[in-house]
């Protein structure tokens, strides 16, 4: 996908590894100016040598203080991915406080206080804005062990249209995107079987899993001006799991 960001700031979160990884690349490269954030500093520095310029910053979004602490003067911004997750894999009757809290303050509560902390520099310099949340498929079916995961999932739905319906005065807009499996680290503990990677993919109408490009072309259609009219919405990037 050819779209040119020039000119505008991005900031992505969870972008050391993954999805966010790629996303931050691809602003990079479509001429935005990026603030890559993650809490793995070797992440940060192997991804500014591979994209010379990418601003960096390090800090656990799963604590509130630090957070503010780091992005409170990140600047302006005009476009925010919020990718930061965790995926801790628990059956329901084991799930621990320490698993559940960890995915509510990572997964969903950093979401909104770095949408917080963005939007309100976009109000004061009274500029436009989009917001990509990224989501999961799982926010909207479940798979085992995920109970946490899916919950938090199923909150940034809520999240994203609750920011829509506000923000959307103001012209900016949210929206989220819902990938199936990707094959990433987090999610490499569904592919380590072959059995299991297999009987999921055929569960999908395409036989496949999403790449990683496919996601990210998602989050930077719904990040670019081609998706003007679009908010509050999530596209499903799932190779057809929810059609099945």
């Amino acid at each position: 996908m050819q779209l040119n960001f020039s000119g505008l700031r991005a900031l992505v979160t969870g972008a050391g590894k993954g999805i966010g990884r790629d996303t931050a690349k691809a602003l990079h490269g479509s001429g935005a100016r990026v603030v890559a954030v993650s809490r793995t500093h070797a992440d940060l520095v192997s991804l500014s040598t591979e994209c010379p310029g990418m601003e960096i910053v390090c800090v656990d979004l799963g604590d509130w203080e630090a957070t503010e602490r780091a992005l409170s003067n990140v600047g302006p911004v005009d476009l925010l991915v919020n990718n930061a997750a965790v995926a801790l894999s628990q059956p329901f009757l084991e799930v621990t406080k320490e698993a559940f809290d960890r995915s509510i303050n990572v997964n969903l509560r950093s979401v909104l206080q770095v949408s917080q902390i963005v939007v309100r520099g976009m109000l004061a310099r009274g500029v436009p804005g989009s917001i990509v949340n990224v989501s999961s498929m799982v926010s909207q079916v479940i798979f085992p062990n995920l109970a946490t995961y899916s919950s938090t999932k199923g909150a940034i739905t809520m999240l994203t249209k609750a920011m829509a319906l506000e923000l959307g005065p103001h012209k900016i807009r949210v929206n989220s995107v819902n990938p199936t499996v990707v094959l990433t680290a987090m999610s490499r503990q569904l592919s380590d079987s072959p059995e299991v990677a297999e009987k999921l993919k055929e569960r999908h109408p395409l036989r496949k899993f999403a790449e990683v490009e496919d996601v990210v072309n998602s989050i930077l259609f719904l990040l670019s001006d081609s998706s003007a009219a679009t908010t509050g919405s999530g596209i499903f990037v799932d190779a057809g799991y929810l059609a099945s």
